[in-house]
C-alpha cells in the first residue's frame, strides 16, 4: 500500500548504533527493497516497474552505470537501484498547492530526505524576484523568462549549463549544441566532481579517458584489485560479477580505509546458494590509510621491477613510452615511507605482491576513494604504470576499470558535455550544424562556483541533479548561487537546490526514465552509455506523472527556440518531435556512433563503442604509445591531534538522494549525523562512543568550516582516519581544495579536528 510522505522532518538527534555487518544483500535486501517500493508505488506498480528495469525492452536504471550482460535476469536490479526507481515512479505528487503552502524559507529548513520524499513535481514553477514562494507558470512564460535573462547578458560566458549524469545522450547532445550555438563552453557536469581525475590520467597515459574492460573481462580475470570503492552500497550489481569471477578462480584484493560488508561476503538473493551461505569475495584486505594508494602502487611497481621475469618486456618495448624514467622513480620507492603512508605492514604488501606475480590477467577497479584527493591524478597514473608493467592493458581479462556512478555520466561526456572540448569535436559539430563554436575553455564545477561568487556568471541552468547538495564548501556555494540573476533546474523531484535560488528561479518538471515518452513523431526512447562503454536504449513504460511535464530533449529544444529565435538554422522542432533525428546527427558528429539508429535496431542489448587500447592495443596519446609516468609520491600529512576525514554515502543513499536514515551494513539506524572513528583515535582525542562532536576542518585560508552535532561512533577505520556522510559534511570541503590537473574537489582527504558539541 502506498504511504503518504512524511509531514515533518524525522528527528535524527539520537542515531542507534550496532555492530557492522559482514555480508551484503540476501533476504534483508529483498525485504527492504519490497518495503520501500511498495511504500512509494504500491504492489501492482512495483511489479510492473521493477520487472522492466535494465531489460532490453525496458528502461535503464536511473541509479548507477554498472553494465548488464547480454543474458538478463528477470530481476536485473539491486536494492539501491530499486530504491532509485521507486523514488522516480512514486505515486506521491508535489503540486502547486504544495508550493503555496511552503515558502522557500520553509523548504530551506527541511532535510534532503524530507524534500525527496514529497514526490514528483507536476507543474513548471516560478519564483519571481522578491517573492517568498514558487507559483505555477506556463511553459511558454518559463522559456520567455530564460530568454529574457540569457539575451540580456553582456557575454554568453556569463551563463552556466550544468548537466547531471542521469541526462540521456539525446538531451546532452542537444544541450551542448545549444550552449555552443549560444556562444559558450561553460558546460560543467557531475563528472567534474567524481571521475574527472580518472579521465585526466587515462587520457594522458592510454589515450582514452574511459575504462578498458568489459563484464566478460572481469569474469576471466585472475586477479581483481578493488581500490577506494564500496560496491555493496554504490554498485551492488558489481558483486554478481565479482562472485562469478571468484567461481572461475579469480582472487580479489580490496584496498580501502574501511571494511565494507559487500566485499567481505555477498549473499546473492537470486540463487539458493547465495541466500544460504553466500560467497566470500575478498582474499586480501589492505586497510590503507586515506590517500596512501599512490605510495602502495609505487612500491608494488618497485617490487615487480626487482623480480626476475616479472615485467612483460615485449609489451613494454613495443607499446610503451617513458619506461626508463618511470623505472628510476619506482626503484627509489622506500619501504619505510610506504609503510608510513599506507599504514600497512610489510607482510601485507608482500602478500599482495605474491598475488600480483601469480596473475596473468589483472584488473584494477576504483572509484571516489582514488579520485577525490589532491594527488588523485598521479595516483591513477601509478595504477596504469602497475598494469602496463605486466602487459595488463589490451589483453582479455585485464585492464583499467574506473567504476562510474550516475547512470549516464560517461555518455554525457561522450556527447560533448565538457568545458574543454577537443578541437576535432568542435570542428565536426560546426560542420554538421553550420555554427561557429567558441574555442576558449569554459568553466568546470569549481570554477563555475567561483564565477557565481565573483559576479562573472549570472544565469545558472541545471539539467537534473542537485548542484547545491553535491558541491563542496556549502556556505560559499550557497552564497554564490544566491548572487545569480536566474537559476533554472530541470527536475523530477524536490531537492536542496530548489531552496537556494537566484533573484528569480524556475523549476522545470521533466519525464523520468520510467515515464512513457510520446512526441509528435510517436513513442520515443533515449539512449545511455554504461561504465564499460556500451550504448543501449531506454524506454519508459509508465504513464506520465503529470500531463504538464516535458521531456529533457523537448525542454532543451524549446529553450533553444526561445533564446536563439529564427536566426538559428538548427531544426529544434524536428529534434523534439523525433529523437531518431537527434541520433542521426550524433552519428555524423561523434566517432563510434556511425549508423546509430540502425545499430540500435539490430542490437536490442546495445553496442560497444570502440576503444583502441582494448581493441587493438593502439594508444592514441601524444606519443602514440601508452605512457609510463613518474611523479613524486604524495600522501596527506595530518597534524597531531587531527584526523583525516573522507566523505561517503550511507546505504540508504544514492549521490545526494537520501532514501532513508539507516546505513544497515555499518550498523547505523535512525540518523545520518555520525562520524566513524577508530576507538584508539577516539580515546586519544577524549571522545567516548556516543559522545557528540563538532567537525571542524582546517585549511590554509584560516576559515573555520564547522559541521556541528555528530555522534561519535567507535568503528574499525584505518588509524588516523574518519568517515562521515555527505552532503552533510560538504560544508567542510574548501572550494580551493582540489585535485591537481582535474580540479576535482578533494572530498576524501579533509583534515579535521573534533570539538565537543555544545549542549542542545
Amino acid at each position: 500500500m502506498v504511504s503518504k510522505p512524511p509531514a515533518g522532518d524525522p528527528v535524527q538527534d539520537a542515531p542507534q548504533v550496532a555492530a557492522p555487518q559482514h555480508a551484503a544483500a540476501g533476504l534483508p535486501a529483498v525485504a527492504h527493497t519490497l518495503r520501500i517500493a511498495q511504500a512509494q508505488m504500491g504492489v501492482r506498480r512495483t511489479a510492473r516497474t521493477l520487472l522492466k528495469v535494465n531489460q532490453k525492452d525496458g528502461f535503464d536504471c536511473p541509479g548507477c552505470a554498472w553494465p548488464e550482460g547480454d543474458k538478463r535476469h528477470v530481476a536485473e536490479f539491486c536494492e539501491n537501484g530499486a530504491k532509485a526507481v521507486a523514488e522516480e515512479a512514486t505515486l506521491r505528487r508535489v503540486t502547486p498547492a504544495f508550493f503555496a503552502a511552503h515558502p522557500v524559507a520553509d523548504l530551506a529548513e527541511r532535510s534532503g530526505y524530507w524534500l525527496g520524499q514529497q514526490g514528483r513535481i507536476t507543474h513548471p514553477m516560478y519564483l519571481p524576484e522578491g517573492a517568498d514562494r514558487y507559483e505555477a507558470v506556463s511553459w511558454e512564460r518559463a522559456f520567455a523568462i530564460i530568454a529574457e535573462e540569457l539575451t540580456a547578458l553582456s557575454s554568453p560566458d556569463e551563463a552556466l549549463f550544468y548537466t547531471s549524469g542521469r541526462t540521456s545522450n539525446e538531451a546532452a547532445f542537444l544541450l551542448q549544441l545549444f550552449a555552443r550555438e549560444f556562444g559558450t563552453n561553460n558546460l560543467p557536469d557531475c563528472s567534474n566532481m567524481c571521475h574527472e581525475s580518472s579521465g585526466s590520467a587515462l587520457t594522458e597515459t592510454i589515450g582514452v579517458g574511459k575504462g578498458s574492460v568489459s563484464l566478460e573481462d572481469l569474469h576471466r580475470a585472475d586477479l581483481i584489485v578493488v581500490a577506494g570503492q564500496n560496491p555493496g552500497t554504490n554498485h551492488p550489481r558489481m558483486l554478481s560479477a565479482l562472485e562469478k569471477a571468484k567461481a572461475a578462480g579469480a582472487r580479489i584484493i580490496s584496498v580501502n580505509p574501511l571494511p565494507e560488508a559487500g566485499l567481505e561476503r555477498f549473499r546473492n538473493p537470486q540463487t539458493p546458494q547465495g541466500l544460504l551461505r553466500g560467497a566470500e569475495l575478498t582474499d586480501l584486505f589492505l586497510q590503507i590509510r586515506i590517500g596512501g594508494d599512490q605510495a602502495l602502487f609505487r612500491l608494488l611497481n618497485k617490487l615487480v621491477l626487482e623480480t626476475p621475469g616479472a615485467v612483460d618486456e615485449e609489451f613494454v618495448a613495443a607499446h610503451t613510452h617513458g619506461y626508463e624514467e618511470f623505472a628510476a622513480a619506482a626503484k627509489a620507492a622506500d619501504w619505510d615511507e610506504t609503510l608510513a603512508a599506507t599504514g600497512l605492514s610489510r607482510a601485507e604488501i608482500e602478500r599482495a605482491l605474491e598475488m600480483v606475480l601469480a596473475s596473468e590477467r589483472t584488473i584494477v577497479c576504483w572509484a571516489m576513494g582514488l579520485t577525490q584527493h589532491k594527488h588523485a591524478v598521479p595516483t591513477i597514473r601509478e595504477v596504469v604504470n602497475f598494469l602496463l608493467l605486466r602487459g595488463n592493458i589490451g589483453r582479455p581479462g585485464a585492464g583499467v576499470c574506473p567504476v562510474r556512478g550516475h547512470s549516464n555520466v560517461q555518455g554525457d561526456r561522450t556527447m560533448g558535455i565538457f568545458e574543454r572540448p577537443a578541437p576535432a569535436f568542435l570542428d565536426a559539430l560546426d560542420k554538421e550544424f553550420g555554427i561557429v563554436s567558441p574555442r576558449h575553455h569554459g568553466y568546470d564545477v569549481v570554477r563555475s562556483i567561483r564565477a557565481l561568487r565573483d559576479g562573472d556568471a549570472k544565469v545558472f541552468f541545471a539539467m537534473g541533479g542537485n548542484f547545491v547538495g553535491a558541491t563542496p564548501d556549502t556556505e560559499v556555494t550557497e552564497a554564490a548561487m544566491r548572487r545569480a540573476r536566474l537559476t533554472v533546474h530541470v527536475s523530477t523531484k524536490l531537492n536542496r537546490s530548489h531552496a537556494v535560488t537566484g533573484r528569480r528561479a524556475l523549476i522545470l518538471p521533466t519525464l523520468g526514465r520510467t515515464d512513457k515518452d510520446v512526441q509528435k513523431g510517436g513513442r520515443q526512447f533515449v539512449t545511455v552509455e554504461d561504465s564499460m562503454g556500451l550504448v543501449h536504449a531506454s524506454r519508459g513504460n509508465l504513464p506520465q506523472a503529470s500531463p504538464h511535464l516535458l521531456s529533457e530533449p523537448a525542454i532543451v529544444a524549446r529553450m533553444a527556440r526561445a533564446v536563439l529565435g529564427e536566426e538559428s538554422r538548427t531544426p529544434w522542432e524536428e529534434f523534439e518531435a523525433d529523437y531518431a533525428t537527434i541520433r542521426d546527427r550524433i552519428a555524423r558528429v561523434v566517432p563510434g556512433f556511425e549508423d546509430f539508429n540502425a545499430r540500435l535496431a539490430a542490437n536490442p542489448g546495445g553496442f560497444a563503442l570502440p576503444h583502441a587500447p582494448r581493441d587493438e592495443r593502439r594508444f592514441p596519446t601524444a606519443t602514440g604509445k601508452a605512457n609510463f609516468t613518474a611523479a613524486p609520491v604524495e600522501y596527506p600529512a595530518v597534524p597531531e591531534g587531527r584526523l583525516l576525514l573522507q566523505t561517503l554515502r550511507s546505504h540508504d543513499q544514492y549521490n545526494t538522494t537520501i532514501y532513508g536514515l539507516d546505513d544497515r551494513y555499518r550498523g547505523i539506524t535512525g540518523g545520518r549525523r555520525v562520524v566513524l572513528v577508530h576507538p584508539e583515535d577516539a580515546a586519544a582525542l577524549g571522545f567516548a562512543d556516543g559522545a557528540y562532536a563538532d567537525l571542524v576542518s582546517e585549511w590554509t585560508d584560516g576559515t573555520e568550516r564547522r559541521a556541528p552535532g555528530f555522534r561519535v561512533v567507535h568503528y574499525p577505520t584505518a588509524r588516523g582516519c574518519a568517515a562521515a556522510y555527505y552532503p552533510e559534511t560538504n560544508v567542510l570541503v574548501p572550494l580551493e581544495s582540489t585535485a591537481d590537473v582535474s580540479n576535482t574537489p578533494a572530498s576524501k582527504s579533509v583534515i579535521v579536528r573534533l570539538e565537543e558539541s555544545a549542549p542542545a
